[in-house]
């Protein structure tokens, strides 16, 4: 059965992309600049999202929150699935003491909820872009490294992976000619679904005031600035909230396609 290729999805991620990192390098946004006769105005015409209580316009702040956001998300979602694929591939290839010593970090990291982990990490470190990323990634790779242990366990039972040992090839020939190309449909799958929850993540923290603080802004920060007056302005976080809920949506059904595509290939096979 063929996997129908998610369209809307793909665009939808397609014209975020566009608005957030390439339509600025065209027209210039002023997200700080401050209004004090269009506070909390409505959409219109001149401001087509409204304005916030400073008077500033909600669109350039989600463009440049977005910019924000979703480069914490691509940059903590990359380095958790390279900390994933790494540790998995090693602990599937080496086992013995490594894979025990991979088995207790897991199981230790898994005893805590990650987004209260999230927190106690984030609560005694001020809060950056960069600390940002580094937090989100020590907390979002084992998930990743479990699937890829696993994968990498049932490499390792292959004929020719014995062949290859027997005859003394360098084992990080093995690993990175033949564990890592058939373990890459799994680190796609994982990396799109590590994006979505790194988003969320940061949106959760700057939510609660522990993730970016001003003057700096994310859709998480515009979010908590705008439930103060949720109740006579709602554009003001209905539009960054709508923004989070796209990106995670269409991240989600591209990585349901992905997963739908490696298993159909493990069908065949």
């Amino acid at each position: 059965m063929r996997v129908k290729i998610p369209y809307i999805s793909l665009g939808v991620l397609a014209f975020i992309f566009f608005l957030i990192f390439i339509l600025p390098l065209f027209v210039t946004f002023e997200p700080f600049r401050l209004n004090p006769n269009a506070i909390l105005d409505a959409p219109s015409l001149e401001h087509i999202l409204g304005t916030d209580r400073l008077g500033r316009d909600i669109f350039a702040r989600i463009i440049y929150g977005g910019q924000i956001s979703l480069s914490i998300g691509f940059g903590s979602a990359l380095i958790a699935s390279f900390i994933g694929i790494m540790m998995g591939v090693s602990a599937g290839y080496f086992k013995g003491n490594f894979d025990k010593i991979f088995v207790i970090i897991v199981d230790l990291f898994l005893t805590f909820p990650t987004f209260f982990l999230l927190l106690a990490l984030i609560s005694y470190i001020d809060a950056s872009i960069a600390i940002l990323i580094i937090v989100i990634s020590i907390t979002g790779w084992m998930g990743t490294s479990r699937l890829i242990r696993q994968e990498s366990y049932n490499i390792s039972k292959q004929p020719y992976i014995k062949v290859l040992k027997i005859a003394n090839v360098s084992k990080w020939i093995i690993i990175f000619k033949y564990f890592l190309p058939l373990v890459s449909p799994i680190f796609f799958v994982s990396f799109t679904f590590a994006l979505s929850g790194a988003i969320l993540a940061e949106s959760g923290l700057s939510y609660l005031g522990l993730g970016i603080t001003p003057p700096q802004m994310s859709w998480g920060s515009m979010l908590s600035e705008g439930k103060s007056v949720m109740e006579i302005a709602w554009w003001v976080s209905f539009f960054p909230g709508f923004m989070i809920f796209l990106v995670t949506f269409a991240l989600i059904q591209l990585s349901d396609y992905l997963q739908s595509i490696t298993n159909q290939k493990e069908s065949y096979n």
